[in-house]
């Protein structure tokens, strides 16, 4: 593979100078938002860099496993600041999801597809399940957006349903559907557009490394599947429990007022 040196990065970067010169000709702003993301990916790019040659170096599966904790927990909360409509006991709903979503598909994967051996294979478990929290995390914040809602802007409708003898989940069904499909459009629009409008990150990494071109598709193919069940599996947690989490034990919606809306934050 070729290496890349100091003086390709620094001319590589001259066209983020370049982005935000246009930005500012333009005059639309934003230009030191995009020069402090730029130098934030770079110094986080690094940091995981230099992280990760320590891990493969020490071949422990204390230190995959630490990283892979870091990984979830920050992907959780991520998940939860970008939802601006919040649901009752939303930490512990995106948890608990992404837990059994990502990390029942990322063992699936692993170990009964690919049997990694060791079991803690850093080379492997660390990037596919990055791979996996992070696709399943657009899924996850929709799912969870969009119940919340759909929720607080229907409420009269759904207390209507409950006064006339519907349960919680009769009353809440088309909801559940509207944020199901929401949440994985942009899985299905990206499989859909796959090899035709544009090459995935990881098969065109596979092949600028040498790996052979169907070996590398095979791959892409596996872990869209993966993605795909993750997020599916992620989001319909977060709906069946998210939706409980708005009602009593005996089927009441609770206060508008437990259905707060927060000022995402910037990444």
């Amino acid at each position: 593979m070729i290496d890349l040196s100091l003086f390709d990065l620094v001319l590589v970067f001259g066209l983020i100078l370049l982005a935000a010169g246009l930005i500012r000709i333009i005059g639309v702003g934003g230009e030191r938002d995009l020069l402090i993301a730029a130098l934030r990916m770079i110094g986080q790019l690094l940091l995981v860099g230099y992280t990760l040659h320590l891990v493969f170096a020490i071949e422990s599966a204390a230190p995959v496993l630490l990283v892979l904790l870091i990984m979830g927990g920050l992907a959780v909360h991520t998940v939860a600041a970008r939802i601006r409509t919040r649901m009752p006991k939303l930490y512990r709903v995106v948890a608990t999801a992404m837990l059994a979503g990502c990390g029942g598909t990322t063992l699936f994967f692993c170990y009964l597809v690919i049997g990694l051996d060791p079991w803690y294979d850093p080379r492997y478990l660390i990037p596919l399940t990055g791979m996996i929290i992070g696709n399943s995390m657009t899924g996850a914040s929709l799912a969870a957006e969009r119940l919340s809602e759909e929720i607080r802007n229907r409420r009269d409708e759904i207390e209507t349903a409950l006064c006339l003898g519907a349960t919680a989940r009769q009353a809440c069904g088309d909801l559940l559907k509207v944020a199901f499909q929401a949440a994985l459009i942009p899985t299905v629009n990206a499989m859909a557009a796959m090899g035709i409008v544009f090459l995935p990150g990881m098969m065109t990494g596979q092949i600028l490394s040498g790996t052979e071109p169907m070996t590398a598709v095979k791959y892409q193919i596996a872990i869209m599947c993966v993605i795909t069940g993750s997020v599916a599996v992620t989001s319909f947690l977060i709906l069946l429990q998210g939706y409980r989490s708005f009602f009593t034990a005996d089927d009441q919606l609770l206060n508008i007022e437990s259905i707060t809306r927060t000022k995402v934050k910037k990444p």
